[in-house]
């Protein structure tokens, strides 16, 4: 099966012009200045994208794919994600976390998902763990899990400063850091640590403290909910600037921007304004994760749940609001989050790599067209393949 994609203005993400790209099955056969439709197959069907840019598919690095919270009760807990939560977002690559709830959402579900996931048309992956030490590994250890499980390919994700972590001291972390570190070298993926931040004063401390007095590199990391606070967010930069990955949370409410949540598409002005290098910044969307508002002790106020469409509705108020440029814009959702976690054939579009495609318009960024592994998902904006359980 051949898809030719002719007249689009390309953005791989870095601006490569107007090109045409030839996707042979699953993956992107050529990128060429003009490709004539190839006479001796019947079968290719042609998309003409002129007056759109094309882009890689999106990479949501953070998402409670088989739900998250409960910390309402069980009524709290969120459900599921839907095929179509992610790919009418523009994503065609997740990364599966836990979250807080280590015992009733397990190892084995979350695979299972992820595996589900990949069945209905779009890249899955997975962290090994929860919030907690020690980690509840599926095979009963963190090197086990990354060298024998495919769709393990990290640690996470593991909560600091935060009244609902376990607390973990440096030397607790700094051990399943070298677990990690190990596993990934000898599986050959990313075997980064997922770092949930949460609101306290403690802030990066306890991450500095493990690169500062052991060999563990500050790359094994990689934070999140960065822009949660102003303290967090300055904290993120200066850890940033020190050759630290800053993960920056789409999902959002309204009050917690009130009460000092940086907006993720001005984060990744700020950063950038800030002296920040693009390549140590990404977006994650947090989807279907509880979103709990907490009084100052503690006590549950109300809570909203996450969504993967907050991260396409940043990455476009980031180039339309922020002014961020539409290169910068893509990259952190794109090639960054696919370098940090080592996602070959991910996160670029060049030869050789997954057909990953979303295909928007170059002045309002609209979704018309999303091709997950050679696959057409969502048409005119519409969703044209659906999960099992969608109607």
């Amino acid at each position: 099966m051949l898809t030719l994609i002719k007249n689009g203005e390309i953005y791989g993400p870095e601006y490569m012009g107007q090109k045409d790209i030839l996707l042979v099955g699953r993956q992107i056969g050529f990128i060429e200045g003009n490709i004539d439709r190839p006479e001796n197959f019947v079968q290719c069907d042609v998309i003409d994208a002129s007056g759109q840019i094309v882009v890689p598919g999106f990479i949501d690095a953070h998402v409670h794919i088989i739900g998250g919270g409960g910390e309402g009760g069980f009524k709290t807990r969120t459900p599921e994600i839907q095929l179509t939560d992610a790919t009418l977002a523009g994503i065609t690559t997740l990364v599966g976390v836990i979250g807080t709830d280590g015992t009733t959402r397990s190892m084995p579900a979350l695979i299972a998902k992820a595996r589900a996931l990949e069945e209905e048309g779009i890249s899955s992956f997975v962290q090994t763990g929860s919030y907690h030490l020690p980690v509840k590994t599926l095979t009963g250890s963190v090197e086990d899990d990354l060298i024998l499980v495919d769709k393990i390919i990290g640690v996470g994700e593991i909560a600091i400063a935060d009244h609902r972590s376990s607390q973990p001291t440096a030397a607790e972390l700094a051990k399943l850091a070298s677990q990690a570190r190990n596993g990934g070298l000898l599986s050959g993926k990313g075997g980064i640590v997922n770092i949930h931040v949460g609101d306290s004063q403690n802030l990066l401390k306890v991450i500095e403290e493990v690169v500062e007095t052991t060999d563990i590199p500050i790359t094994q990391f990689y934070p999140t909910h960065i822009n949660r606070n102003p303290d967090v967010f300055k904290a993120g930069l200066l850890y940033a600037k020190k050759g630290g990955y800053i993960d920056f949370t789409t999902s959002t409410v309204k009050k917690f921007l009130e009460e000092g949540e940086v907006k993720a598409s001005t984060a990744i002005k700020l950063a950038l304004e800030e002296g920040v290098d693009i390549n140590q910044i990404t977006l994650t969307s947090d989807g279907q994760a509880s979103l709990p508002d907490f009084d100052d002790d503690g006590k549950l106020q109300g809570l909203s749940m996450g969504t993967c469409m907050s991260l396409y509705d940043s990455v476009v108020d980031a180039i339309l609001a922020d002014g961020v440029a539409t290169a910068d814009a893509m990259r952190v959702v794109t090639e960054n989050p696919a370098n940090i976690l080592k996602l070959a054939n991910k996160g670029q579009l060049k030869a050789g790599n997954d057909a990953d495609i979303i295909i928007m318009d170059k002045h309002t960024f609209e979704i018309d067209t999303v091709i997950a592994m050679g696959q057409v998902m969502v048409k005119e904006g519409a969703a044209v393949v659906k999960g099992t359980f969608e109607k």
